[in-house]
């Protein structure tokens, strides 16, 4: 990519895409170059030579529109949930066939993050090391009523780390003695339990509790303002185009050793 970065946001007319077009206009080294939105195609003409598209618009369109920008020519970061194995696995595949003959570190990219808040990041990061050392572990995950999708692609994200430390610390499955009333448990992933909350007032916060006999470790974190997504949203459009292939989860690209 060229010393200045070219973006192209979609969903800009949104709650989160209008923050990152002003984000962006703000930003040193970036240059916002097209604002699409519901009803817009996605090609290389709309993108207007972006190097970067930055999707913030709603699950039932984002896939589309990430294989829309790569066959543009422009590595993708997105920030719409809703994503699951099966479409993760359809953009890797286009990303080898779109990187094949480049050269290596030369393909396109594409960063997929269930979060952009630093401090959710590191929440997750820090349940997934801790939850080897706890018997039982839950996710509780907190959002404004207006959010289409249950429970969040955060805290997929988050019980899905968790499920994969207790296997790796050779963890069976946690005590739950429940006979009646299973829909109260909230959503399975991966064996960890995940409640959501849809309250007025709320933005995006996130609870991981985990519990032993006689102890019990909280992680906590909110986000009381669309305002502290941006740092980590500028974060990955600096970095995406130096990670060809899928990448899931902003965690990647910070050096949290």
């Amino acid at each position: 990519m060229t010393d200045t970065i070219r973006v192209a946001v979609l969903g800009a007319a949104g709650r989160m895409g209008a923050q990152t077009c002003a984000a962006v206009e703000a930003a040193d080294g970036l240059e916002l170059v097209a604002r699409v939105d519901a009803g817009d195609t996605v090609d290389a003409s709309t993108l207007a030579g972006a190097d970067v598209a930055v999707d913030f618009t709603v699950p039932a369109a984002t896939e589309a529109n990430v294989h829309a920008a790569l066959d543009a020519g422009a590595h993708v970061v997105v920030g719409t949930t809703g994503w699951d194995d099966a479409s993760r696995g359809r953009v890797s595949e286009h990303l080898e066939r779109a990187n094949e003959g480049r050269p290596a570190g030369e393909g396109l990219g594409v960063l997929i993050a269930p979060n952009f808040g630093l401090s959710a990041v590191l929440a997750m990061t820090f349940a997934a090391k801790a939850a080897r050392y706890f018997e039982s572990a839950e996710v509780v995950e907190l959002h404004h009523p207006d959010k289409i999708d249950a429970p969040s692609g955060t805290a997929r994200h988050t019980a899905a780390a968790i499920a994969r430390a207790r296997t790796e610390a050779g963890l069976g499955a946690m005590p739950d003695a429940t006979e009646t009333g299973h829909e109260a448990r909230g959503a399975d992933v991966d064996g960890v339990r995940v409640h959501a909350v849809r309250l007025r007032g709320l933005v995006a916060h996130e609870e991981i509790l985990l519990g032993n006999a006689g102890e019990q470790l909280v992680i906590r974190q909110d986000s009381f303002d669309r305002a502290s997504f941006m740092p980590g949203v500028l974060l990955a459009v600096r970095e995406v185009g130096s990670r060809p292939g899928l990448t899931v989860g902003l965690e990647n690209v910070l050096d949290l050793g």
